[in-house]
């Protein structure tokens, strides 16, 4: 729970915590929370800041402007097997000793637990992996303003199907992080992002499609407009005229996007505390063969191309990389330290956290799946599987797909594949199988891995035998 105090808000147009002395400040900030540790107490400070920016463009014009910096601590103390927890949105120190005290109070009242403490240094190294791009805070306003308009024009007059730009987005990030522990862990980081989004709609009075489009990257340039505009307006011009196709069963081949959303699903059934609570079909099943022999899954948040790549995790322990399922056969889970504390091993370095308002819990950062080794991008993988259906997007995932039992039920919209091309668009059909039996069912990886946002990466996927259910 918060002291009641929350995190505030200014209009800023440059970058904070771009220097190591402000990670060094940010530091001896720790250090003094935690200095008020008692006999018998083990405490944690979180510190984090950073600077936002947002800009949506519309019809020619600016809609917002968006610039926000924040700043806050978040403090664990363990005292007796109880932890407590509390934040503040402040990094004052008459507000920090007021934290440290509403955590130790909140201690109090914890129910003991055995397994609860606070993460002590291991033996894995930290990974040196380059997060900041320093020319982020050379960037003035003016700049990421004449992005988002040109976003805009530039979807405007794409295609001559394209009706409407639904929006275009620009944003950015930087922020620093440090997090310090009586129990001897240390850990000092920053990041830096940047997106350009954009979405359209194309069609006519009687039938339209959206499609959106995005480039991130570490810094503004790093960005790829015209990568993003195509495929917006690609997405949405092609599904034109979809229709439902007969239900029956067949080969669904998965662009990466949802490529990159199974991934994710599936990373929830690999959380070790997801396992100790019985919400994992993987309950149970370590050393077994899980899926194909082609599916090699890995979570490495130590590759800076990865979305979610770190340095550290959410408890200031070294990020590695950690192979999850092998060949086909599940290795391990992920662990943070009190959910590998109960199942009797130890940190994974996977604990993730949403911020300094937030207690860490074990979770992947970056999966990706090894190629098959066949070399294929989409295209390939269409032309090998010759007949199918090509799904580019999905809704009700959170509703259709349970990571508990398995059940996999999704509304899904493409193309059918035909002679091992893309042939007519389809809309209004549902995917569906379970979990278990689609891992044992992959007929292609491909080689056209690309790092989105979010904790896996895409790239295309092929499963035999799915239902569909259309018309």
């Amino acid at each position: 729970m918060g002291t009641g105090k929350t995190a505030t808000a200014t209009v800023h147009t440059g970058a904070t915590g771009a220097g190591e002395e402000r990670l060094d400040a940010l530091l001896a900030l720790a250090d003094r929370a935690i200095d008020r540790a008692r006999p018998g107490e083990a405490i944690e400070a979180y510190v984090a800041e950073g600077v936002d920016t947002d800009i949506r463009a519309y019809q020619g014009e600016v809609e917002s402007f968006t610039a926000a910096t924040s700043a806050g601590i978040g403090i664990r103390v363990v005292r007796d097997h109880r932890m407590g927890f509390a934040w503040a949105g402040s990094l004052d120190d008459a507000v920090v000793a007021e934290t440290v005290e509403a955590a130790r109070d909140n201690a109090a009242f914890a129910t003991p637990d055995d397994h609860v403490a606070l993460a002590e240094p291991d033996a894995a190294p930290p990974v040196e992996v380059d997060l900041w791009d320093a020319g982020l805070a050379e960037v003035d306003a003016t700049a990421k303003v004449a992005l988002a308009l040109a976003l805009e024009a530039q979807a405007r007059g794409a295609h001559p199907r394209v009706r409407q730009v639904s929006s275009a987005d620009y944003g950015d990030s930087a922020t620093s992080v440090v997090l310090v522990s009586t129990t001897g862990v240390r850990a000092a980081s920053k990041r830096t992002s940047a997106y350009a989004s954009v979405s359209v709609l194309a069609g006519d009075a009687a039938a339209t499609q959206t499609g959106t489009g995005f480039s991130v990257g570490r810094g503004f340039g790093a960005l790829d407009p015209d990568r993003a505009v195509a495929d917006a307006v690609e997405r949405a011009v092609r599904l034109l005229g979809a229709a439902k196709v007969p239900s029956g069963r067949a080969t669904v081949v998965f662009d990466r996007r949802v490529a990159s959303t199974l991934l994710a699903v599936l990373s929830s059934a690999l959380s070790g505390e997801a396992v100790a609570k019985g919400r994992s079909f993987f309950a149970g099943r370590i050393g077994e063969l899980v899926a194909d022999p082609v599916f090699t899954l890995v979570d490495d948040p130590t590759d800076p191309r990865a979305f979610g790549a770190a340095r550290y995790d959410g408890e200031g322990l070294a990020c590695r990389r950690n192979v999850l399922i092998e060949r086909g056969h599940l290795r391990r889970f992920v662990y943070d330290t009190v959910s590998g504390s109960r199942a009797g091993t130890a940190s994974t370095g996977s604990a993730v956290r949403g911020g300094f308002s937030g207690t860490p819990g074990p979770g992947c950062r970056a999966l990706t799946l090894e190629p098959d080794g066949r070399g294929w991008d989409e295209a390939q993988v269409v032309a090998n599987v010759g007949e199918g259906l090509f799904v580019q997007s999905v809704t009700g995932v959170h509703s259709g797909v349970n990571p508990v039992s398995g059940d996999f039920s999704v509304g899904a919209e493409g193309l059918v594949i035909r002679d091992g091309r893309f042939a007519g668009p389809v809309r209004e059909v549902t995917v569906a199988s379970t979990l278990q039996r689609m891992l044992q069912s992959i007929v292609a990886i491909g080689s056209d891995r690309e790092w989105l946002p979010g904790v896996a990466a895409g790239q295309t996927l092929a499963v035999a035998d799915m239902q569909i259910s259309g018309s």
